[in-house]
């Protein structure tokens, strides 16, 4: 792979090249990916979307969209970063072809911003749900009208790969969906391969699936447009568009330091741990005066996270810069901080999270609540559909149907496309949103 290719300006629909040179340096494509990314109201619904705690009543707990700022932050750091040695290393891109380090930082930002955009309610359970729906649940009658790749894409719901959907998905009046310049969506696909085969290897970008068999052919044009390596000759395969490893980074630094802190803060975890565990991250650059002269815990833990975050950027860079060639190669096969000089501290703070936040009985029970309200809605909804259709539709499935929005395919002859429809929907809803639909078809409010 080439940089000049992999930071391509074109959108889709873009019938000519765009040149760096030629952009206007107030507002550079880049960092319109940005602004069209948060002004999505698919961006917007992240604001009541679960992080860790589903539903939490307090305010200091994150949410998916503040999670999704605090990524693209880390992102651009990283990105400037490594923009700044890549320019030293490669002076032809910024010499001859214009680029400048804030470039990468804006890249990386943007598909930062958006990596969450997919998610369902109530988190990763959500994606679990809409999964057992199909694969255990009364979506397990359509296995036998689909072909093996469409089934598992809904069997494996995937929210990298339904984000993929929401940049991409032409409607009336938006056609190219986002339209995201190529080199933001490729540095969003952490997984540039089809749901089948599932984790063929131990590559990083094997771990999940990246796109729906509806959104293919979109996939197809951005890795051409960008020079991704083929990985596959049987299935749609590729490596990674090589600023995706800071986007995963970002996200990795942000879940295992900021989700360490909402425990601590929310009391799940002891406020000692908090030094014990970050010490050995921030030994070079923790001030012992200046963290004790702070008399609130928020504050203690505000300033270990923000000096680990720091730490763990510098970590991610040199990681990033000494790979760079396997990288390019697409012989890099794991996450940046897998190789982090960190990688024990890491661990040692994720697994204290698993066990005092993941698995707490308010994530647990909020969790359990979450699974029942979206199979109720995605049988509730696929019936309907499927009934008008098939012009079987009763009174109360017209009645469901005049409650969903236009964009639910509920005439098109695909049963992949109306079952896809449907779980795009349910994926939308804020997880209060859910809950409300729930309550009304079950008649618990009016």
């Amino acid at each position: 792979m080439n940089w000049e290719q992999l930071l391509s300006l074109k959108r889709y629909g873009d019938t000519n090249k765009r040149i760096r040179k030629e952009q206007d340096e107030t507002r550079l494509g880049f960092e319109v990916d940005y602004d069209r990314v948060i002004f999505s109201s698919e961006f917007r619904s992240l604001q009541d979307k679960t992080q860790v705690i589903p539903l939490s009543e307090t305010d200091f707990v994150h949410t998916r969209l503040t999670h999704s700022l605090e990524v693209s932050v880390v992102g651009r750091s990283l990105g400037r970063r490594v923009g700044q040695k890549l320019l030293e290393k490669h002076p032809h891109l910024q010499s001859t072809l214009g680029y400048q380090a804030n470039d990468f930082g804006a890249i990386v930002a943007a598909a930062a911003l958006a990596h969450d955009i997919g998610n369902p309610p109530f988190g990763h359970s959500g994606e679990k749900a809409i999964g057992e729906f199909f694969k255990t649940g009364e979506g397990k009658q359509f296995k036998s009208q689909l072909t093996d790749k469409e089934y598992q894409d809904l069997c494996d719901f995937e929210g990298n790969a339904n984000g993929f959907k929401i940049l991409t998905e032409s409607r009336a009046g938006r056609e190219g969906g986002l339209r995201l310049s190529y080199a933001t969506l490729g540095a969003f696909m952490k997984y540039p391969k089809e749901s089948l085969p599932k984790k063929p290897t131990n590559h990083i970008a094997d771990k999940k699936y990246g796109f729906f068999q509806s959104e293919k052919e979109a996939f197809q044009d951005v890795a051409n447009e960008l020079g991704l390596l083929k990985r596959s000759d049987k299935h749609i395969s590729y490596t990674r568009h090589p600023l995706a490893y800071l986007v995963e980074a970002a996200d990795d630094i942000c879940y295992t330091i900021i989700d360490f802190e909402d425990g601590i803060n929310l009391g799940l975890i002891q406020e000692e741990f908090a030094l014990e565990y970050l010490s050995k991250i921030i030994r070079e650059t923790i001030k012992p005066e200046n963290y004790y002269a702070l008399s609130t815990k928020e504050d203690r833990v505000g300033y270990l996270r923000a000096l680990a975050i720091g730490s763990l950027i510098n970590d991610a860079v040199n990681i990033f810069m000494k790979h760079e060639d396997a990288i390019l190669n697409g012989n890099f096969d794991c996450a940046l901080l897998d190789k982090s000089k960190y990688e024990a501290q890491i661990n040692d703070i994720i697994k204290i999270s698993i066990e005092n936040i993941y698995q707490s009985t308010e994530v647990i029970d909020k969790e359990i609540a979450g699974y029942g309200v979206i199979n109720m809605l995605l049988n509730t909804y696929t019936n309907a559909v499927n009934n008008s259709f098939n012009n079987t539709a009763s009174n109360y499935d017209k009645l469901i149907l005049k409650g969903l929005p236009k964009t639910i395919k509920t005439n098109n002859s695909s049963l992949y496309n109306r079952l896809s429809s449907v779980c795009y929907y349910v994926s939308l809803l804020s997880d209060s949103k859910a809950i409300l639909d729930y309550k009304k078809i079950k008649g618990i409010s009016f």
